[in-house]
């Protein structure tokens, strides 16, 4: 038997009711065609960019001289490789190119003793330029070992650019000069490469916190499949005994009957679960409070306790209805568990506005601020007795568990508690608050 007692109504029951929302977001098409005109359009647009270096660097070859021209037409190609073509930067190519075109500059650097012009001069600002430009896209686009590798060589090429003037100069430079000239270069390239550095490290911490947030909403679809599924399973082998026990076979037939039912409902948890797991599909409404009169008419038909469900809360949020909902659900498993001699249970949620705290070894009496207080008691004995009793957790077929549900509550800043009644049996209660909160919890 079940005593329904609800003071919303149905206005009530449709507070509850979220809006349903579709996303109206077409695919996007894509074919092969357009995939391979874009790659040809990339192709061709390098081999423009390649062609007109090339030709620049054979012109000014004569008077700025080949070693600068090649050096300054090398680090423009490497820009242009790690600009246009994405594959080549996330491949160990881009640690090649950076490291080619940083060498072939220090070795020209180095090695060439030709007096500087004003033509070498305009070549140097462009390699420059583009050396910058280089460094910069191998520190922010390529792998970790071709960036720091890469980016390494690359800016210890820009550093050294300034001695190619300082060092050919007529007159050369003073010493003082040649190391100042250093320091901006290098100044500047710490700045390329920070520039660089900073939205890959947030690019990197924003993976991260996807991945831990992905994590840990499959562990919270897990604990959900669970407790509903071991819920239902637990019913399944209560009904499963009883048809054993009895000698009627329209008991045995009705027994069956809601072994169905129950299997029926942990196949839809599972089918529910998995379509939650498809991003493509939008969200789906969670279990919540407007579920609560189907859970405890289930519960009821499968025992002989008398079942009270009172519900006294108006528009809670999702993340307080649906817990308060796992509380319920988890309270009755272990009812029907450990406690199959109990005659009556009393489930309560009610809304109340609080001023305090004040937890105590059964019950949570207050929290501040406005609160749903979910409240499970039963007359029950059987096989809570003793140390069992007293643990949060229960082993074995309990799953996750009042543990588990205890560390949610707090996540939402709310307060959990589990124990013997007052007269006997057995009390959950938890508080939750209607403006959900997190808390760290020493």
């Amino acid at each position: 038997m079940i005593v329904h007692e609800d003071s919303l109504g149905s206005e009530g029951a449709a507070g509850h009711r979220p809006s349903g929302r579709s996303s109206g977001r077409a695919p996007r098409p894509f074919g092969i065609d357009g995939a391979v005109t874009w790659a040809s359009a990339r192709g061709l647009g390098f081999a423009a960019g390649v062609a007109v270096l090339a030709g620049a660097a054979v012109a000014g070859a004569p008077r700025a001289g080949t070693p600068i021209t090649g050096a300054a037409w090398l680090a423009g190609v490497a820009a242009l490789l790690l600009a246009v073509f994405p594959q080549v930067r996330r491949s160990s190519v881009a640690c090649v190119v950076a490291v080619s075109a940083g060498s072939v500059s220090l070795a020209v650097t180095v090695l060439n003793d030709a007096s500087a012009n004003n033509t070498a001069g305009l070549w140097w600002l462009a390699e420059l330029a583009v050396s910058c430009v280089t460094l910069r896209l191998a520190v922010r686009r390529t792998p970790g070992r071709a960036a720091a590798l890469g980016g390494t060589v690359m800016a210890a090429a820009i550093t050294a650019l300034p001695l190619r003037l300082t060092l050919h100069a007529d007159p050369p430079a003073t010493t003082r000069g040649a190391v100042l000239g250093c320091v901006l270069c290098g100044v500047g390239a710490a700045l390329t490469a920070a520039t660089a550095l900073y939205p890959r490290l947030l690019d990197a911490r924003r993976a991260r916190a996807v991945a831990e947030a992905r994590r840990a909403q499959r562990l919270d679809l897990a604990r959900d499949l669970h407790d509903f599924v071991a819920h239902d399973v637990s019913g399944m082998i209560v009904q499963a005994q009883a048809a054993q026990i009895g000698a009627d076979p329209e008991v045995a037939r009705a027994a069956l009957r809601r072994i169905e039912d129950a299997g029926t409902r942990a196949m839809a948890s599972l089918d529910r679960t998995v379509h939650m797991l498809h991003e493509d599909d939008g969200p789906r409404r969670p279990h919540g409070l407007d579920d609560l009169t189907g859970l405890t008419e289930r519960f009821a038909e499968s025992c002989d306790a008398r079942v009270r469900l009172v519900v006294d809360v108006r528009d809670p949020p999702h993340e307080v209805s649906a817990t308060a909902y796992r509380l319920v659900v988890e309270a009755l498993t272990n009812v029907r568990r450990h406690a199959p001699d109990a005659t009556a249970v009393d489930i309560a949620v009610t809304e109340v506005a609080v001023t305090e705290v004040a937890v105590t070894e059964v019950a949570v009496t207050e929290a501040p601020g406005p609160a749903v207080r979910v409240r499970v008691t039963d007359d029950g004995h059987g096989r809570r007795h003793g140390r069992r009793r007293a643990r949060l957790r229960l082993p074995g077929l309990g799953g996750h568990g009042l543990g588990g549900l205890a560390e949610r509550v707090g996540a939402l800043g709310g307060e959990f508690a589990a124990g013997p009644a007052d007269g006997g049996g057995w009390q959950v209660t938890a508080l939750l608050p209607l403006h959900p909160r997190v808390r760290s919890r020493s």
